[in-house]
């Protein structure tokens, strides 16, 4: 079967109405221009996103089961030294971490407990100037558990 030709004024006015229907079509409309914040709200803006969190204090850490592997589900509660009553409470994610947000200037002690494991408390020192501390929780075994 031989092959069709075109001749070469129907492949003119094929692209000529091609050309045609792309020229009709109106330019895309530009990009609103970005509008300039007032000085006002961006100061606004500014000060609540550092307001927010400035005096905030970060108890990170891992704990880990006897053999060394991450802990999953351990319970963490933090008090400050001077109360009685934990007022934070948090668990180990699927790699044994957590972190916990307190505020700074005060003395912390963090627990960290689980069904058939010995508790465990750290001291932490919120008021030192630093923005974070870290943690590590070795887990044990009570006596005559396996």
């Amino acid at each position: 079967m031989p092959a069709p030709t075109f001749s070469r004024t129907t492949v003119a006015a094929v692209l000529f109405s091609c050309l045609a229907a792309l020229s009709a079509q109106e330019p895309a409309a530009p990009p609103a221009p970005l509008q300039a914040a007032g000085p006002e709200s961006s100061s606004k803006q500014s000060a609540q996103k550092q307001g927010r969190h400035t005096d905030d204090f970060l108890v990170r850490g891992t704990v880990f089961t006897p053999d060394g592997l991450a802990f999953a589900g351990a319970e963490l509660r933090i008090r400050r030294t001077s109360d009685k009553k934990f007022q934070w409470r948090d668990y180990t994610n699927s790699r044994g971490e957590f972190a916990i947000r307190v505020k700074m200037g005060s003395d912390y002690e963090v627990v960290a407990s689980a069904k058939g494991f010995q508790e465990q408390a750290l001291p932490v020192d919120a008021k030192t100037g630093e923005r974070f501390k870290d943690l590590i929780f070795r887990m044990q075994r009570q006596e005559g558990k396996k």
